[in-house]
């Protein structure tokens, strides 16, 4: 018989494809089931279960722009390349396993391109997309090592004598199935201005009403009252300038701040998420969040610019070179040394512990970065856009009933 991986009867290497075929699925599955329930939540209590740590989180990818392709999740192109494996061990024949072959060695090419984007680029990495990778090169290695035309010497001949029929089939399916989780995906975003965004501002109406901190940060993103508590909406952003989930929240407030000019004020409360100045949360994520922090609070006229300059380039930001360059730029190198700045954001961080725990996994509520205390609610991560200018549009709409009613109450009829 003609050496092949799936032709061979029952043989382990056989058995082993079709593993690997199944790992990649199941991943693939769970990566898509992650993107939507990362960018469209139906619950401000939701969570990732895949969020590890800083770099071995979900979101970060789920996020980007790569995440989806016209509107189709990246994982299920993923599911796809995953059931094509399995089925060529459960239904083998010549062009089949030629053609798996061939997209075995594109898919790899893929997974070599995404896992150095993440490390490079987003300087973290997808648990559920890790194990894709894994699972991807070790089917790759399987028809590499067993697969049929193995034996050929020319690059073409082994790995793309594809069979035309199989292609145009797999293609075919794999646009229409797109087709449907794109149809899918737009009503999943139609969604969030309609019923799950009013569910959303009735969850967070019925979050506790917790105290504002002993210190409001003086640094502010947005200012649209002279009074901190005199704007309709009133955000304490606890924030880490080299957290990914802040850069998220900040593109999204950049934008609010426009649409709700003059209603709306963020106060920026420093909380690396560094050990050499954070001691409220056990955490040390994040290197050179403090140095950071202190260029950005020394001095207070010149804050607003390397708040928008660090996000601006947020992977350059981790580079200590980039941040010394920073300091020079802005006339702050004496930050750094600065004992009334470090201990002005030392005061800020320490707020943090001012709350109550939420979980029993953690000693405080500010416990994570971005955490955002919203007229005085606690909104612990990130959420999509549409659900954040809800809540945003409550508050004023709220402000505007109060006003109303006050007017009426205290409203004299005319004696004419």
């Amino acid at each position: 018989m003609r050496q092949a991986l799936t032709l061979n009867g029952t043989s382990w290497p056989r058995a082993l494809s079709f593993v690997s075929g199944l790992g990649m699925a199941v991943a693939s599955a769970l990566t898509v089931q992650h993107f939507f329930a990362a960018n469209y939540p139906a619950s401000i209590w939701v969570g990732s279960f895949c969020d590890i740590s800083a770099f071995f989180n979900c979101d970060s990818a789920a996020f980007t722009a790569i995440a989806q392709l016209a509107g189709v999740p990246l994982g299920y192109f993923g599911l796809v390349v995953g059931a094509l494996v399995c089925l060529g061990a459960v239904f083998p024949s010549a062009a089949f396993e030629r053609t798996n072959k061939s997209i075995a060695l594109l898919n790899l090419l893929g997974v070599v391109a995404l896992f150095l984007y993440s490390l490079l680029y987003l300087r973290s990495l997808c648990p559920l997309c890790t194990v894709y990778y894994i699972f991807s090169a070790g089917s790759f290695i399987l028809f590499w090592k067993y697969g049929t035309d193995r034996e050929q010497s020319g690059l073409w001949t082994k790995y793309f004598n594809f069979s035309f029929k199989h292609v145009a089939t797999f293609a075919v399916i794999t646009l229409l199935g797109a087709y449907g989780l794109r149809v899918f995906h737009e009503a999943k975003k139609e969604a969030q201005t309609g019923g799950v965004a009013a569910r959303v501002v009735e969850q967070y109406f019925s979050l506790p009403v917790v105290a504002a901190p002993s210190i409001i940060s003086p640094y502010w993103v947005v200012r649209s009252t002279d009074r901190f508590e005199d704007a309709p909406i009133q955000a304490i952003v606890y924030a880490d300038f080299l957290c990914p989930d802040c850069l998220y929240l900040a593109k999204q407030l950049q934008k609010l701040k426009d649409e709700f000019k003059g209603k709306l004020n963020i106060a920026f409360q420093f909380f690396p998420l560094e050990a050499k100045c954070n001691t409220v949360v056990e955490k040390d994520l994040h290197p050179g969040a403090c140095e950071l922090a202190y260029l950005a609070a020394y001095d207070s006229a010149k804050f607003l610019q390397i708040h928008d300059e660090v996000f601006a380039n947020f992977r350059a930001a981790h580079d200590p070179a980039w941040r010394r360059a920073l300091a020079r730029r802005y006339g702050v190198e004496a930050a750094l040394t600065d004992a009334a700045t470090k201990e002005r954001v030392q005061r800020i961080i320490n707020t943090g512990a001012e709350y109550e725990k939420t979980s029993e996994k953690y000693a405080h509520g500010i416990r994570s970065t971005p955490t955002m205390l919203l007229n005085n609610r606690l909104l612990i991560g990130t959420f999509p856009y549409e659900q954040l200018r809800a809540i945003f549009q409550a508050l004023v709409d709220k402000q505007q009933r109060g006003e109303k009613q006050k007017f009426i109450e205290h409203w004299v009829p005319s004696r004419q």
